[in-house]
């Protein structure tokens, strides 16, 4: 049986084996934890879970999470050899076993297996969301900071004007979510700068094969002459703001720090660019895909044009569920300011760009031609600037069955902390293959790929590491946490 068939029987039968119905996604994330054992990821799935009353003051009996219960408890156990009913002959490796007894089994549709009722558990209340109204109240709450006027402004204003010409021709992208085609409610393009920002080939993006939701995308534009100069300002000031934090992560890329004060330690060699017009064109909750940006990247978001509301939200380790809820965090994006996501923030936050009851219109400080007249806009543009390291160009991103490149997952409901945190590779197809998708993943290594150099690496002796850095790890050893 092929790896892949294996991750489909794996998916079903742990999602049998629950109390109560999960995404894939989250399954997903409890088979990183359990190391691939079903069972294992079963339990962790059904932990705490209370008993459900059944209207006449009994508690219902508790579900059986045993798998040779389960198996002997369905209508399929005839088909099931009696030699390999059994996953646990082997308790030494549980694991290995579950994935054996499987594999004797290709004749039962576990998918077709009906789930028992779901019992639910009382989460802790909700938190207020928290308007943070400054640069130093969201420092504060959040792994970002936030720079006012980050442009001059007669550059931000050209800036503007040349994107929202451009944003004529953008497109809203289109993708699969449960049987049903999406499209979203605000246009986007995608730029590349000339080089990658490492050295001077300037043909590092024509062998890129560029895929966005699953399906390959044209050949995207070259930075235009206001978004390389914005680039290059902002490229400073987040060097500026990567050497006062305290500490690295292990993964994040080192490529660029040779303990120069001169290094720039972060480049921007990709802008996603998004539109939205009016109060009503929106993203929902996300966290951007570290497919080409690796682990613990760095995000430089600009606005432009009408002020917006940016919202971020903590998710919550399953560990601390029942403790502790989610805090949203809204912050007012004014236009010509800048929002760094820092590492982690991907990892423990979505964010999202509400729709809103009310909205001002934006006047710009210059016109659009000398001499001309201001023209006031219900338009916000959002440039957000990447680095899309060379250890994870497009070439080396695994491939699923369905042939097109994987995308790279954090385990955001199992984090540990910075350096024993999970990554996973996992097939999107389904965004774009009406809703199918083969459900291959794999948990990322990143010394058996080949990947770095990383902050972790430098600690090690590989490469020299930034003094300022070395100091505050040597004092307080905090490698990777927070």
């Amino acid at each position: 049986m092929s790896e892949e068939q294996d991750n489909d029987i794996l998916l079903a039968l742990v999602s049998s084996l629950t109390e109560k119905e999960h995404s894939t996604e989250v399954i997903l994330d409890t088979l990183v934890q359990s190391k691939g054992d079903p069972q294992l990821a079963a339990q962790i799935l059904n932990r705490n879970q209370p008993g459900s009353d059944d209207g006449a003051g009994k508690r219902k009996r508790k579900r059986t999470l045993d798998l040779d219960g389960w198996l002997k408890g369905t209508k399929h156990a005839k088909n099931i050899p009696r030699d390999a009913s059994s996953p646990r002959s082997n308790s030494a490796s549980p694991s290995k076993a579950s994935t054996s007894s499987l594999r004797t089994t290709q004749d039962v549709d576990l998918m077709t297996i009906l789930k028992q009722p779901s019992t639910s558990r009382k989460a802790p209340p909700r938190k207020q969301p928290l308007t943070l109204s400054s640069p130093e109240m969201v420092a504060e709450h959040t792994p970002c900071t936030m720079h006012l006027s980050a442009l001059p402004s007669e550059l931000a204003s050209r800036l503007f004007y040349t994107l929202e010409d451009s944003s004529k021709n953008w497109q809203r992208n289109k993708w699969w979510l449960f049987d049903r085609l999406v499209e979203s409610p605000h246009k986007t393009a995608f730029f590349v700068r000339k080089t990658d920002g490492i050295s001077d080939d300037e043909t590092w993006h024509e062998s890129a094969q560029y895929w966005y939701n699953g399906r390959k995308t044209d050949r995207p534009e070259t930075y235009p002459p206001e978004m390389e100069e914005a680039c290059q300002i902002i490229e400073r000031l987040v060097t500026e703001e990567l050497r006062k934090r305290p500490f690295r992560y292990s993964l994040e890329w080192a490529g660029g720090d040779t303990g120069s004060q001169t290094d720039l330690l972060w480049r921007a060699n990709v802008a996603a660019s998004n539109r939205y017009e009016g109060r009503n064109e929106s993203v929902g909750w996300h966290s951007d895909q570290m497919t080409y940006l690796g682990p613990y990247c760095t995000i430089a978001s600009l606005s432009l044009g009408t002020r917006r509301i940016f919202s971020l939200r903590e998710v919550i380790p399953s560990v601390e569920s029942d403790t502790r809820s989610a805090q949203t965090f809204n912050i007012p994006l004014p236009h010509n300011s800048l929002v760094i996501m820092h590492a982690s923030c991907q990892e423990r936050f979505k964010h999202a760009i509400p729709p809103q009851s009310a909205m001002d219109i934006y006047r710009p400080t210059h016109p659009r031609f000398p001499g001309g007249p201001i023209e006031p806009s219900n338009c916000r543009i959002n440039v957000t600037f990447r680095f899309y390291r060379p250890d994870f160009k497009p070439a080396s991103i695994p491939r699923c069955k369905c042939d097109i490149p994987t995308v790279l997952r954090a385990d955001m409901k199992n984090r540990i902390d910075g350096k024993k945190d999970s990554y996973w590779w996992a097939c999107f197809a389904g965004a774009q293959n009406n809703g199918k998708t083969c459900n291959m993943w794999k948990i990322m290594d990143m010394e058996a790929e080949g990947r770095g150099p990383t902050i972790g690496s430098m600690r090690n002796g590989e490469t020299k590491l930034d003094s300022s850095v070395r100091s505050a790890r040597e004092t307080e050893d905090i490698d990777g946490t927070t």
